[in-house]
């Protein structure tokens, strides 16, 4: 795929990842979206964040879209497969991305406070020797993920503002 085609490809899907994400938001989770497609299945696994509704740590839009594509893929690996996901993955996420044999990761906005693969850690780096590697794309669609979840903790400071007022 060229590089025009495939950056097209990445903003459609990074798309429907950020609609995933403003489900988990309605949800009143962090809205952050994830979706794994396979090269010729296509959409293979899907999730929004669900920590709070699971009161589950683990329960990240990345290792849930993980979860369901290695059942649909009857495999722990998902070769042929990209992530795509609207936040930088913390290091728990890279960790399962590594072991899932992921080979490609697209981010939407990038993560200050927990990004694991280049902003605060670089997990996936080729050079630390891990006998996977994961080619990045990192920015797509940044400003449109990075709004959603302003504007989601934004609400979230105002209503606890209002909620101490009265």
């Amino acid at each position: 795929m060229s590089g025009d085609a495939q950056n097209k490809s990445d903003e459609v899907w990074m798309r429907e990842a950020l609609a995933l994400a403003r489900a988990a938001g309605e949800r009143d989770e962090p809205p952050i979206g994830a979706l794994i497609v396979h090269a010729e299945r296509g959409v293979i696994g899907r999730s929004g964040n669900c920590r709070i509704e699971q009161s589950d740590a683990t329960a990240h839009a990345e290792t849930l879209a993980i979860r369901e594509a290695c059942a649909a893929m009857g495999d722990w690996r998902l070769e042929d497969c990209t992530l795509y996901v609207t936040l930088e993955p913390c290091p728990m996420c890279a960790g399962a991305i590594l072991l899932a044999r992921v080979p490609r990761v697209v981010y939407g906005a990038a993560n200050v406070k927990f990004g694991a693969c280049e902003t605060k850690l670089r997990l996936l780096d080729p050079a630390i020797g891990w006998n996977h590697t994961v080619e990045l794309a990192g920015g797509v669609l940044a400003g449109e993920c990075a709004a959603v979840l302003s504007d989601y903790f934004s609400r979230k400071r105002l209503n606890k503002n209002h909620e101490g007022t009265m």
